[in-house]
């Protein structure tokens, strides 16, 4: 996976070895600066806490599988999965046409590409510049506590971010063959269907399986801020310091990505057959 998202990263912004050093010496730099604001003082490490923290580590070994609380695991995980369903729903949606629309690809004339491309990226940008949280709190405020402030929550910053890779990844695609479509009469939209289409494919769908997982996590996060799920379960749970629930709820969290993981790699293996 983590290969495969790589590779969507444009050649031009991949670092050298000597490049990704500097920024791996800048990173440690500023880690080891933050750390001297850090107060320490007798209130940083609260007993207390730490009694907790060793309780929530012991209980890792006794999670809790009593019948009536799995039923409550198995709505919080349907309700988790359905947000990030749909949220990723609407991201494609988003994604996809704007995506098309900020690669320029469809557009043969040098200035209407300019400007189409200025035009949506500038939009992509400003829907994945604001994070999801910020959304959620926003589209609460505006639909209440509704399956649809989730899923807007989650769509609206993750199609910004899928409309950019898939521009990139469209432009990335290997000139010759696309020449050899459009010296045999091909159109702009035929090319894009026949040419970067098949060869940006096996690509994308790993990347929003990706993205999937990324938005079981954002659901399990947006959960918190009451709108149901896996996080508003460990939530209550942890506020009653019934740790082996919380176990419970981070597995199934768990067993989610894996099982979303090995889905991605059966798919992209046929398509890559």
């Amino acid at each position: 996976m983590i290969h495969s998202v790589a590779r969507l990263v444009p050649r031009k912004l991949r670092l050298s070895s000597g490049s990704r050093g500097m920024l791996t010496l800048i990173l440690i730099a500023a880690f080891l600066l933050s750390l001297t604001a850090v107060d320490a003082t007798d209130d940083t490490l609260r007993t207390s806490g730490l009694a907790a923290l060793w309780g929530m580590v012991q209980s890792v070994f006794s999670p809790d599988l009593s019948p009536r609380f799995l039923g409550t695991v198995l709505e919080a995980t349907w309700r988790t999965v359905a947000y990030a369903t749909a949220g990723m729903t609407v991201a494609i949606l988003i994604g996809i046409p704007g995506g098309l629309l900020a690669s320029g690809v469809l557009v043969r004339n040098p200035v209407m590409r300019a400007s189409s491309m200025a035009g949506v990226r500038g939009v992509l940008g400003f829907l994945r510049a604001i994070h999801e949280l910020i959304w959620a709190l926003i589209f609460v405020t505006a639909f209440g506590l509704s399956p649809l402030a989730g899923a807007l929550a989650i769509g609206i910053p993750y199609g910004g971010i899928i409309g950019r890779i898939l521009a990139e990844r469209l432009q990335d695609v290997p000139d010759a063959p696309l020449q050899a479509l459009r010296s045999s009469g091909a159109s702009e939209m035929q090319v894009l269907i026949y040419g970067r289409a098949p060869a940006a494919l096996a690509d994308m769908v790993s990347y929003f399986f990706y993205r999937f997982e990324c938005a079981v996590r954002s659901a399990a996060v947006l959960s918190f801020v009451g709108l149901g799920g896996i996080g508003f379960r460990i939530s209550i749970a942890l506020d009653d310091l019934r740790f082996g629930q919380v176990w419970t709820l981070l597995f199934a969290l768990v067993l989610i990505i894996i099982a979303i993981d090995t889905w991605s790699a059966q798919v992209r293996r046929r398509l890559t057959r």
